[in-house]
């Protein structure tokens, strides 16, 4: 599985639509996705799932809006429950010979072994592979399929995965594939993602609705660095859990047997709405081929947040996405979105566009499937 910042062919979206994830504050969120596409177009193409045909109008019309580029788009009309990409969308994965080629790794997904609907997010894997034509590998434990969702790991592109105790082994809440322990999903990650070796941090942030997501709190922004969520108020629900977090890295090593890099990133203060202390995080940041697009929630650590990740990730510009509204559905903007590495993992990048994608010729955002 290549790292997040190797090129990108195409990043993948599915429009909102479902009301019960942002219960009275369902309006601005397509608009929230306009600024998000409206950021990705220039270096990629944006592949977003659409469930209707009036669904498909509302993407195109917002997307017009906001001066998306319509040759930078590309719609499939693949039904979905919800439009957590991340989650519940294709694990892509590389190889570079005997011929180079990029697969989808098909686990399965069940909402978070939380919520009951959640068959046709589970479908978009094998729709995709069909519409693309990619090759499929099912991840399997002995005779069982294999849940897991994309927000909880992160990887370096060299062999090393990032995942929390809490989402993968608690064996009691949200269990994804009871009777699985550690040993069993290492060797299911190295199988289907290609890594080595396998970092375990404890806990996720309070507010947390996937039960302990590692995109919420520790990310990598180059081999051998990562970023991790600091917060200095001694009693806040996150203060202990992530100090922890730190420990536990000072004490791992990377694939090569060398120290992680280690650079905090803030806090932003408590969000709550309607009484729920709300998942607000920086590390949910997303690198796109032209640019870093990082949450921003009207705080003073805003400022902060961004400047940290920008003297981290040199190569593109940090862009700040406002997202208080976003983070009432327990997830901001890599929870969204899902990359499809480039298929050759050398693709020069020029003027922010990648030359391995080619554009839809069409004025309005190209409806590729309609089934």
């Amino acid at each position: 599985m290549p790292a997040e910042w190797e090129p990108h062919s195409a990043t993948w979206l599915g429009w909102p639509h479902n009301a019960s994830d942002w219960p009275g504050k369902l309006a601005p969120i397509p608009w929230v996705y306009g600024e998000i596409v409206r950021a990705l177009a220039p270096g990629e193409i944006a592949r977003i799932l659409v469930n209707s045909a009036a669904h498909e109008r509302q993407a195109q019309r917002v997307l017009e809006r906001v001066g998306v580029d319509p040759a930078r788009v590309e719609l499939f009309r693949f039904p979905t429950n919800r439009g957590w990409t991340r989650d519940f969308g294709p694990l892509f994965v590389r190889r570079a010979s005997p011929r180079p080629e990029v697969a989808i790794a098909r686990f399965r997904f069940n909402a978070w072994a939380k919520y009951p609907d959640w068959k046709k997010d589970d479908r978009i894997p094998e729709r995709v592979a069909t519409r693309l034509g990619f090759r499929l590998f099912r991840a399997r434990a002995g005779a069982r399929d294999v849940v897991l969702e994309g927000g909880s790991i992160d990887v370096n592109g060299r062999g090393t995965l990032l995942t929390t105790e809490e989402c993968l082994l608690d064996p009691a809440v949200q269990v994804r594939n009871p009777g699985l322990g550690r040993r069993e999903i290492e060797a299911v990650l190295r199988d289907q993602l290609g890594v080595t070796n396998v970092l375990w941090l404890g806990q996720g942030i309070a507010g947390d609705d996937t039960h302990g997501h590692v995109d919420d709190l520790c990310r990598f922004v180059n081999p051998r660095t990562v970023v991790l969520c600091r917060e200095t108020d001694p009693h806040d629900a996150n203060h202990r859990a992530l100090a922890e977090n730190r420990e536990r890295l000072g004490g791992m090593r990377l694939e090569d047997g060398s120290k992680i890099e280690v650079v905090e990133l803030p806090m932003p203060a408590p969000l709550y709405f309607d009484g729920q202390r709300l998942p607000a995080s920086y590390a949910n940041f997303y690198i796109a081929n032209g640019a870093v697009l990082v949450p921003t929630f009207n705080d003073p650590k805003d400022r902060v947040a961004l400047g940290i990740l920008s003297e981290l990730i040199k190569d593109r510009p940090v862009v700040g996405i406002h997202a208080v509204d976003l983070v009432w559905g327990f997830g901001t903007i890599h929870c969204l979105t899902q990359q499809e590495p480039a298929l050759e993992p050398s693709v020069q990048m020029t003027d922010a566009k990648p030359q391995a994608v080619s554009a839809a010729a069409s004025r309005k955002p190209q409806a590729v499937d309609r089934r």
